[in-house]
């Protein structure tokens, strides 16, 4: 009878973890769906029914960075003082609203103020929380497959809604993409945002309900006053693991910025048509799915700034090869190979960023703080990349500007690689954490 009520209990513990994990995973990449998961894979379409610039959008990714920049900050340490799930929720209903209003096609005005209200709602009182969930969930012994499921499984969730999303659109459009209007795109894009914008929201509600009184999940929380808030950020900003997660981050996050145009890569300059190009991008995406656990495996097996290293190596390679311009319509192997080497490398770091904070001793109360500095800095790409690549394919059309593009990128990752190798040596292994 005691054995039954154990093994029940076990049973019964491990469904709760994942759940947990499944909701974690369903809110952690739904909340980017709309801001950007939907524009890199319709890059082509989103510049042609807005009536946007390379450049002009990179503007409204710059507007969500700056605000994104503020609520890093202040947003951290809301995550050590109230429960996730409220916090994200409520996140995910304020961003869902913003596609209702996106689906009006406001002016240039009106959607810059749009990803300024973006930033707030999915980085404000989402991102930390997030993070501080998984890093619980994990525990001491499994931060690698804890962000490695994490961030496998957002790959999964974006996988889907893009593949969802060029479903809605080629079932409205009836007749071929080439010779579809700009009014019949700008319908079918409609569809697309109505639908997602109801399914973020519906999983924003299911983050209650679902995980309602679960302690893991809902961790202690302290009530801290400003001293104590101000004297948590000053401990964190002293340990130097934090400082170089920064720069490994910044440049880590550079690579990521890059995948919004590898969509517009395949349909300039390799000649594919816009939904072709599309099903690239959300392709890409699945190939997330199964780097995020294997990098996570391994991350737990050797150590997460080992991978990191590696990664940045991988992330060089391809980016040289692209910025080299041997890549041409007549050599799509050369460009498939390259292509998802490349995603490789820069996939990989979405479950390294975090797992990393345990190797690098920062302690658990100070998760969401830590998270909130890193971040302030590490997600800085948001600012500054999207109207940096704006310029350099505006300025210079066709496949050189995409060059400049990966060319900037193979700079970053070199830095990132050195950062790297300095967080490996100051961070001794099978140490007490």
């Amino acid at each position: 009878m005691i054995s039954f009520t154990v093994n029940s209990t076990i049973i019964l513990s491990k469904g709760k973890k994942a759940i947990q994990i499944t909701l974690l995973v369903l809110a952690g990449e739904a909340i980017f769906i709309l801001p950007f998961v939907l524009a890199r894979i319709f890059r082509p379409t989103v510049l042609d029914v807005f009536k946007l610039t390379n450049l002009e959008l990179g503007t409204c990714f710059s507007v969500y960075g700056t605000v994104a920049f503020v609520s890093y900050f202040f947003g951290g340490s809301f995550a050590d003082k109230y429960q996730p799930r409220y916090l994200m929720a409520i996140s995910l209903i304020f961003t869902a609203l913003g596609g209702i209003y996106m689906s009006t096609y406001p002016s240039f005005f009106g959607l810059t103020m749009l990803y300024g209200y973006w930033g707030f709602t999915t980085i404000f009182l989402f991102w930390a929380a997030m993070i501080k969930a998984t890093r619980v969930w994990g525990g001491k012994l499994q931060q690698g497959i804890a962000f490695g499921l994490l961030d496998g499984g957002r790959g999964l969730v974006s996988f889907v809604f893009g593949w969802l999303g060029i479903l809605i659109f080629s079932w409205v459009i009836v007749d071929e993409i080439e010779t579809a209007t700009l009014l019949e795109r700008k319908q079918a894009y409609t569809y697309v945002l109505l639908i997602c914008s109801g399914i973020i929201a519906f999983i924003g509600v299911l983050l209650i309900v679902l995980i309602k009184n679960d302690p893991s999940i809902e961790m202690t929380v302290e009530k801290t006053t400003t001293h104590q808030l101000l004297k948590k950020y000053l401990e964190v900003i002293k340990i130097p693991s934090v400082w170089l997660l920064m720069i490994i981050i910044l440049c880590a996050y550079t690579g990521y910025k890059i995948t919004d145009v590898h969509s517009q890569y395949a349909n300039e300059v390799m000649g594919y048509n816009e939904s072709d190009a599309a099903a690239i991008g959300s392709n890409l995406l699945g190939i997330r799915v199964l780097i995020g656990i294997a990098v996570g495996l391994l991350a737990d097996k050797t150590r997460s700034s080992f991978m990191m290293m590696i990664c940045f190596g991988i992330s060089i390679v391809g980016s040289l090869i692209f910025a080299s311009g041997v890549i041409a319509p007549n050599t799509s192997m050369l460009f498939w190979f390259t292509i998802i080497s490349l995603a490789t490398g820069v996939y990989a770091f979405r479950t390294l960023y975090f797992s990393a904070i345990q190797e690098g001793e920062i302690p658990l109360q100070v998760t969401g703080t830590a998270v909130g500095l890193i971040s302030l800095i590490g997600f800085t790409p948001d600012i500054f990349m999207g109207p940096a690549m704006g310029f350099l394919i505006d300025n210079s059309p066709g496949e050189l500007g995409f060059q400049k593009v990966f060319l900037m990128l193979a700079i970053f990752a070199l830095i990132g690689l050195l950062a790297s190798v300095v967080f490996y040596r100051i961070n001794k292994p099978n140490r007490t954490l």
